[in-house]
């Protein structure tokens, strides 16, 4: 097998994240051409040099199973970081804007139906805990990765995560914008503002949770070497 066949092959067994793959595919490309040029200057014909550094780098079946783990820690913890990130800031946008708007007194808090405190606060005990979710599993899945074995187990976790604390949210959200005495209105300004910035958070969590599950689906079998 000559390094472009090669390489083309290790590019089509693994999957991730386009930057990440392609510094990967590129990095044993590299490895490889330098490679067959010494031995090339060793006297070799270039296709032989090929070939031999082909089958000392090893089958792709080989290869590819510590790529892909690589590119699916990636693909965690770029969800971790945006979880980590996005999700406090979302809590603390709209825990101003409740308080704020309408101006409400001590009057308008007492008077809220009972299940009000116990819904709001499940809100923020859960979008708190996705994000520390997702910097634990940031961590663990950076300086912690010495110490785990299935990185895909945390990675599919995170997708997970987002796919059934989101639905979750979003009721809560709605329930104690428009079930609560003197429920706030979301025409004014800030709230739409707000309401852009909530939107392109969850789209983001929404797109990377998505590729996280279909990283880590079942491993498809890889080519066999060639003899």
């Amino acid at each position: 097998m000559r390094i472009d066949d090669y390489v083309s092959e290790l590019d089509r067994a693994i999957t991730g994240p386009h930057g990440p793959k392609r510094d990967l595919v590129v990095e044993a490309r590299d490895s490889l051409i330098d490679s067959a040029d010494t031995l090339e200057a060793d006297g070799l014909t270039r296709a032989e040099a090929e070939r031999i550094a082909v089958a000392e780098f090893g089958p792709v079946a080989e290869i590819a199973p510590g790529y892909q783990a690589e590119l699916t820690s990636s693909s965690g913890r770029r969800l971790g970081i945006l979880l980590f990130i996005s999700v406090p800031i979302t809590v603390l946008m709209w825990s101003v804007l409740w308080r704020m708007y309408p101006p409400a007194d001590d009057t308008v808090w007492a008077t809220q139906p009972g299940w009000y405190w116990p819904a709001s606060r499940l809100l923020d005990i859960l979008q708190l805990g996705v994000g520390m979710y997702g910097g634990l599993a940031l961590f663990v899945l950076g300086r912690g990765a010495r110490w785990v074995r299935r990185p895909r187990l945390i990675t599919r976790s995170l997708g997970l995560v987002v796919w059934i604390s989101l639905p979750v949210t979003a009721g809560l959200g709605l329930l104690l914008t428009f079930g609560a005495a003197g429920s706030n209105s979301l025409e004014f300004l800030p709230a739409l503002l707000a309401n852009l910035a909530t939107s392109a958070l969850w789209g983001m969590q929404v797109y990377c949770a998505t590729r996280c599950l279909r990283i880590t689906r079942a491993s498809r079998p890889h080519a066999q070497p060639s003899r």
